[in-house]
């Protein structure tokens, strides 16, 4: 089953409602292409300050000069491999003598249905990429977002109605299936940001936690991921079926400038299956909503990266 949890008035948002972004500054993971590229030539055509945190710097040049074209923005660059914990640690110590606060950070980065596969840390590839490198840098730039009172967007995927958390073994060692990781993986972001907005809520802060979906788009995931006959068939079906990724990246932008946005929504297509149509409240998956299960992620995510939220969400306020 699959509900709807807000409703945050309005059925058909769309790019052209952001408001002038002069000041603001946005972290993307992966904004060398598909969704993330997309989404920050959207924010710089509105004056906004990019930044985009990439694993191949060359590939992540070529984009910044094609994004700085799109307005009167800037974009910058950062070297960021999600899926090794070191580099995500070594990135976010770069962004901090770098840049100052962040408007949002945009979780924007993954792989998709990749062949079997360890990471230097010993992480399964699509787990630690897609949830654990984003939910270990979030914890390490709160402050960041936290001095502007900003947003912190996961970007998840119609796909995580198909997911569970196999607790048992989060890196399915003993059954691994592409499909099945990468559910899980984008289950897990949905349990994060959910988990992430109680407990911002509860400690009162005002950072917010807000999760999107950019419904079923035509973007390299595609291709790079998914082998053989699987590949084959994205080939057919992003050519008869998905929409760009210009469309895809909308609910990103919501989600990170859009002034309508709720903490604690989920935005993404609202059309057959939440594949494309209008952007607006997206239909959740109840696995997403089971709050014991978001509880046990979040206690296993920070033994696995080592890294506590505690320590910066629950810390004592500067001059109180």
């Amino acid at each position: 089953m699959a509900q709807r949890i807000t409703d945050s008035g309005f059925k058909n948002w769309t790019a052209d409602r952001l408001s002038d972004l002069t000041g603001k500054r946005y972290l993307i993971t992966g904004g060398n292409a598909g969704l993330g590229f997309e989404a920050a030539k959207m924010l710089v055509a509105q004056n906004a300050e990019v930044v985009i945190g990439c694993r191949n710097m060359n590939k992540a040049r070529l984009a910044a000069a094609e994004i700085d074209r799109a307005g009167s923005g800037t974009i910058e660059t950062v070297e960021l491999d999600l899926a090794a914990m070191e580099s995500v640690r070594h990135a976010a110590g770069e962004i901090r003598e770098r840049f100052g606060g962040f408007d949002a950070i945009v979780n924007n980065a993954g792989i998709m249905q990749t062949p079997k596969q360890k990471t230097v840390d010993g992480l399964e590839l699509q787990f630690a990429t897609n949830h654990l490198g984003h939910f270990l840098l979030n914890g390490l730039l709160f402050d960041l977002v936290e001095k502007t009172a900003g947003r912190i967007v996961a970007v998840a995927s119609i796909v995580h109605k198909r997911g569970r958390m196999h607790f048992d073994d989060l890196m399915l060692s003993d059954n691994y299936g592409p499909t099945r990781a990468y559910a899980q993986s984008k289950l897990a972001n949905l349990l994060f940001a959910f988990e992430l907005d109680r407990r911002l809520k509860a400690a009162g802060s005002q950072v917010t936690a807000i999760a999107c979906h950019p419904g079923y788009a035509a973007t390299n995931l595609q291709s790079t991921g998914p082998t053989g006959a699987m590949r084959a068939l994205y080939r057919v079906l992003n050519r008869f079926f998905a929409q760009s990724a210009a469309a895809g990246a909308v609910p990103l932008v919501l989600a990170a400038a859009g002034t309508e946005a709720k903490a604690g929504a989920y935005y993404g297509p609202t059309g057959p299956g939440d594949a494309g149509g209008a952007v607006g409240d997206a239909a959740v998956a109840d696995a997403a909503l089971d709050q014991s299960a978001a509880a046990r992620l979040w206690t296993e995510s920070e033994r696995l990266v080592g890294f506590e939220w505690s320590s910066v969400i629950d810390r004592p306020k500067t001059g109180t």
